[in-house]
């Protein structure tokens, strides 16, 4: 299930750009998405192992891209993509595990992978499975692509402690609108990436009464610029740019906390 955005959106739209793009997949563990072609500037966005990219610019040693999954555009490093390959067949379930050199727990790790890396699988060596484009992974920690999660909230819950990182879509690093981003990918639904996108996109409206003592687990709330996942009716799960982790607390704290940074919360929204 992918979700809409409208036309237009700078932050989903190619530039001055012509034709569609060479198809890529990245080939690092992660890749940052930037502003611009230099390690300096911003991180937009992260690009997990596997994940499909078009390619329709370079520059040096960097590549202007356009994402698959959320459309997202920027800049990354030319050096963590590869030839787009088979089509991925299977995902990470875990937060994080490696791709080792050989079918051997004891053998060298390549890289670390996270949770919804994609990858297209092989040949089976006792517990590990061979990954197209070199290595192997336990195969106890990978899953057929439509073999979906059931409990987006769940998953979420995995990443509490999770480090805030800004443009972050790993448990190595994560911010509030790629914990919901990655959390909803892992049941099959594939949200666009910015909260004001997710904001317009995911769910229906609820209305909140004052108190906030009609909400559900599973329902999202949006600020300006932040978004959480309700764990139960009063506890509020997010990555918290001030506490810079991953955190489940009580929603009314959260709310007087972000109110004279963020003002008040500007709406919920409810998976039907």
């Amino acid at each position: 299930m992918q979700a809409d955005w409208g036309p237009g959106d700078a932050r989903l739209t190619p530039k001055s750009v012509s034709g569609s793009g060479e198809a890529m997949r990245v080939s690092a563990g992660s890749a940052a998405l930037r502003k611009s072609p230099d390690g300096a500037a911003e991180q937009i966005n992260q690009i997990l192992f596997g994940e499909p990219v078009r390619v329709f610019e370079r520059d040096g040693e960097w590549g202007y891209v356009q994402l698959g999954l959320d459309h997202y555009v920027g800049w990354t490093r030319l050096a963590s993509l590869a030839p787009a390959g088979r089509d991925p067949t299977h995902r990470v379930r875990v937060l994080r595990t490696f791709l080792y050199e050989r079918a051997d727990m004891k053998s060298r790790p390549m890289r670390a992978i996270s949770m919804n890396a994609r990858m297209a699988l092989g040949e089976t060596s006792g517990n590990f499975v061979a990954v197209d484009g070199g290595g192997w992974v336990f195969a106890r920690h990978v899953v057929a692509l439509e073999d979906n999660e059931t409990d987006f909230v769940g998953v979420a819950q995995r990443f509490v402690g999770s480090p805030y990182l800004w443009g972050g879509r790993e448990s190595a690093g994560i911010d509030c609108s790629g914990l919901v981003q990655v959390s909803l990918q892992a049941t099959g639904v594939y949200p666009l990436r910015d909260s004001d996108m997710q904001e317009r996109t995911l769910g229906l409206p609820h209305q909140p009464d004052a108190a906030f003592t009609n909400l559900e687990r599973g329902d999202l709330v949006f600020w300006k610029g932040h978004v959480g996942i309700m764990c139960s009716p009063t506890m509020l799960l997010h990555s918290s740019a001030r506490d810079m982790h991953c955190e489940i607390e009580p929603l009314g704290q959260a709310v007087d906390r972000i109110r004279p940074i963020a003002g008040d919360v500007r709406s919920v929204k409810r998976f039907g």
